[in-house]
């Protein structure tokens, strides 16, 4: 058995070539048709930078093969990798920087793919002769940091792969907000703000030329539905519509955008998120699509996310576009100038010059990658015959941050190593994971050319210029600053503005309708987007003071509203007062029924003794007028300023002053009956005739109602209030009744007395007698219920002052009304017919009748 087994593994120690004598052997085919390349040059850190120099057109790539041997490349783009190369040879130079340490580097192109950057990434990690991650062999791994270079933004894919080993990973341009989530990305440090650092400037330019009514565009990737579930709800929390939202195919299909453009032709703005530098690719379509539209829809305006410089070039399809608006980064005005040069210009023939470029044949190099070593320095010579280094500066900066954070790193090492006091024998090499503390400081900020800070929450912030490109008709499309957006605030470059204007380019509107002025509201439009609304004038009492409001306010209390419902002003303070014509009317009439009442009750006195006075119970005649006069007196309560002594005695005096007026009345009444019955022979009814049935009348009939006043003094008395809303402008002053129910109850009583005198006075009218007053009192009852019956259903529809007023004609019409129907005839005979006033008259007027 032993033998068998040694014969067994005989062969398998036999070389089967000379080639197969490696340390390291691994079986993988080997792809060598296409020969991507990978730029390489050793130093004691090395930093890969994934690029997209090389392109492909656009194919559908299958995943059984590498994607470099499927479609034919097009030219090299030197100019991706040649900044990196100088800038890295330039730190190497600088003796303050680094320590005594190179700066290596190793390039590895993309070409615009995933299974491009899958591959890359792949040739970076894997330290062996394969592309095989944690298979070392061949080549110590001194990779300190990924940079990603790409044109295409793979960052999260490469995150989720170099985060595994803890490899710091930058990008040099704007990066995706995911990327900011440190929980998921904590080895990702972004050199510039995150995206949509220009999205709450392009909404203040919505907001600030009123553009509401706008369409959103958007490639139909995961960036793509990122930047729509975000912008879109920015837009709606202010007002804006967005009445086209189109995401567009990476293939380029123009009939989508045909079928959104052509929902609304008011929108003239359209916003869209590009991913990529080429401009002309994804706005194109757009354009193409509107040639078959049959009436033309020219003038839009396109604002694009995606921040940068573009060259835009006279193109026939630009007569649709009005302007082609671009947010950029601001320069900063001083720069320091730390081994920086300006302008670098190269041979054309470098590579051939200063790079040693071989495609391994061993059977087991299966990378499949052209490497490229630097041989030789790439030096900078005179301008002639030579090409311009383009974007330098700002990689320059980048590198410079590595450099400095190395630095750093180092410096931060050996201080700790003689605090701990350690004989420093050599420091050990820096690890990738130890490297992320140091890059977390961010010096990109202050290396950097643009005006980059950090913001309160220690994110990278950027102040930003917004450049417009105008069409215009014969020349060639006008490159101009309109303004910038500073610590997120919007500046308008107006000079910028009035050259459009002048040049007949103003800007369009993009909105459904006009502003709505102060003094009106928006009410939306049924079945209309929100921002197509009517401007309807605000409600009676509110006003706006803004344009385009969604709700009017209401002025406080003691303001109102001016005519144009734009302001709210004081109002004024009013109530019935002596002065006004309305005051005048009613105090002179009072004091003219006053002295007409003097002037009756002077007549009867001096007339006492005459039949006619006598007649009718002289002593109710003189209480009546008596009452009647303080009745005319009562109304003076209602007039002036109210105070808290006029607003307890002008209820309670005229309620009972005239509840003695009604009860005289019908004591009177029942006198005349109870005279009547007594003239019979056999009647008892004599007994009662006298002053103490007509005092007792008079004396329980305000009794109850002097009770119910003092019961409502005791308990909601009225007091002095101010009336707010019922005269526009005005704040009437007026007293309150207090309990309502109280003055009801109280006037109602007042009504009884007046119903039970005129059904009395009613039924005794056509008793016989000369001087007869039932029929008067009948007369002046229906007189004085039809007054405030009257008084009851306007006093109820009347306010403010007004109110004040019916009252106080009602206290005195009605006193009038008695005055005049009982007393007025009798005055009459004392003065113009003595005749009449006789006993005899009186006696041949009774027996006639009888």
């Amino acid at each position: 058995m032993g033998l068998l087994l040694l014969l067994l593994m005989l062969p398998a120690t036999q070389p089967a070539s000379g080639k197969l004598r490696v340390k390291c052997p691994l079986s993988l085919e080997n792809q060598d048709g296409k020969k991507p390349w990978s730029y390489y040059k050793p130093g004691d850190h090395i930093i890969s930078v994934i690029v997209t120099a090389t392109t492909i057109p656009r194919t559908t790539l299958t995943f059984n093969t590498l994607p470099y041997s499927q479609t034919p490349f097009l030219p090299f783009n030197e100019f991706r990798i040649l900044p990196f190369i100088f800038a890295i040879q330039v730190i190497n130079k600088n003796p303050r920087l680094l320590q005594n340490l190179t700066m290596g580097y190793n390039f590895c192109d993309n070409y615009l793919s995933t299974l491009g950057t899958s591959d890359a990434l792949l040739d970076t990690l894997s330290t062996g002769e394969g592309n095989v991650p944690n298979y070392g062999c061949g080549r110590e791994d001194n990779t300190l940091a990924l940079l990603d270079a790409a044109t295409r933004d793979t960052s999260i894919q490469m995150s989720n792969l170099v985060g595994t080993y803890k490899v710091p990973q930058m990008r040099d341009r704007i990066g995706s907000q995911i990327l900011n989530d440190k929980s998921q990305f904590p080895f990702f440090h972004p050199m510039l703000p995150k995206e949509g650092i220009n999205y709450p400037g392009i909404l203040q330019l919505l907001l600030h030329f009123r553009w509401t009514l706008v369409g959103l565009f958007a490639s139909d990737t995961e960036n793509g539905e990122h930047f729509m579930r975000i912008f879109t709800p920015l837009l709606v929390r202010k007002g804006i519509c967005v009445v086209v939202s189109q995401r567009i195919s990476m293939t380029g299909l123009t009939a989508p955008s045909r079928d959104a453009l052509s929902k609304w032709r008011q929108v003239n703005v359209f916003v869209h998120f590009i991913e990529y530098d080429s401009l002309w690719d994804r706005i194109l379509p757009f354009h193409l699509a509107l040639e078959g539209f049959p009436r033309s829809i020219e003038g839009k305006v396109w604002i694009m996310t995606l921040l940068g410089t573009y060259s835009v070039k006279k193109h026939r399809l630009l007569k649709y576009v009005h302007s082609i608006w671009t947010f950029t980064f601001q320069w900063k005005k001083k720069l320091s100038d730390d081994g920086f040069v300006a302008n670098l210009f190269v041979e054309t023939r470098f590579r051939d010059q200063s790079f040693h470029c071989s495609f391994s044949q061993h059977d087991f190099a299966v990378k499949g990658r052209r490497r490229c070593t630097q041989k030789a320095p790439l030096e900078t010579q005179e301008k002639r015959n030579r090409i311009r280094i383009p974007n330098y500066h700002y990689v320059y900066a980048v590198i410079n941050t590595l450099a400095h954070a190395v630095n750093s790193a180092y410096s931060s090492r050996s201080r700790w190593r003689r605090k701990e006091g350690k004989e420093r024998l050599g420091t050990p090499r820096l690890q990738p994971w130890q490297f992320h503390p140091f890059l977390e400081k961010n010096e990109f900020c202050n290396l950097s050319r643009n005006k980059l800070y950090l913001d309160p929450n220690g994110e990278v912030a950027a102040d930003l210029n917004i450049m417009s490109w105008v069409d215009l008709s014969e020349e060639k499309p006008l490159n101009k600053k309109l303004g910038s957006f500073e610590s997120q605030t919007l500046i308008i470059n107006e000079e910028a503005l009035l050259r459009l204007k002048l040049l007949n380019k103003s800007l369009p509107q993009s909105k459904c309708v006009e502003i709505c002025h102060p003094g009106f509201f928006k009410q939306p439009r049924e079945g209309m987007p929100v921002c197509c609304y009517d401007c309807v004038p605000c409600p009676e009492g509110t006003i706006s003071t803004e344009e385009d409001i969604e709700k009017c306010t209401m002025c406080p209390d003691h303001q109102y509203p001016t005519e144009n419902q734009v302001q709210c002003i004081p109002k004024r303070i009013t109530f019935l007062s002596y002065e006004e014509h309305l005051g005048i009317i009613l105090v002179s009439l009072a004091l003219l029924l006053f002295l007409t009442t003097g002037f009756v009750l002077t007549i009867f006195v001096k007339y006492l003794e005459t039949p006619i006075v006598k007649a009718n119970n002289r002593d109710l005649s003189y209480i009546l007028l008596a009452s009647l006069l303080l009745c005319f007196l009562s109304s003076f309560f209602f007039l002036g300023q109210p105070r808290k002594a006029t607003c307890l005695l002008q209820q309670t005096v005229f309620s009972i002053v005239f509840s003695i007026a009604v009860s005289s009345v019908l004591a009177k009444t029942i006198s005349v009956v109870l005279a009547f019955l007594a003239s019979k022979p056999g009647n008892g009814v004599r007994r009662w005739l006298g002053k103490s049935l007509s005092n007792s009348i008079i004396l329980s009939c305000s009794g109850v109602q002097i009770f119910m006043c003092a019961l409502w003094l005791e308990v909601s008395p009225p007091f002095p209030d101010s009336d707010l809303h019922s005269q526009p402008g005005q704040i009437v002053l007026q007293c309150n009744e207090g309990s309502v129910t109280m003055f009801y109850i109280v006037l109602s009583y007042m009504g009884f007395l007046a119903t039970i005198c005129f059904m009395v006075a009613f039924l005794a009218r056509n008793l016989p007698g000369a001087f007869n007053e039932a029929k008067l009192i009948t007369f002046s009852m229906l007189v004085f219920c039809s007054i405030w019956v009257s008084f009851l259903l306007t006093y109820l529809n009347t306010k403010g002052k007004y109110r004040v007023a019916v009252q106080v004609f009602s206290i005195l019409a009605s006193s009038a009304g008695l005055l005049g129907c009982i007393f007025f005839p009798k005055c009459y005979i004392i003065i113009l017919r003595p005749d009449l006033n006789t006993k005899e008259h009186l006696m041949i007027k009774v027996q006639s009748l009888r």
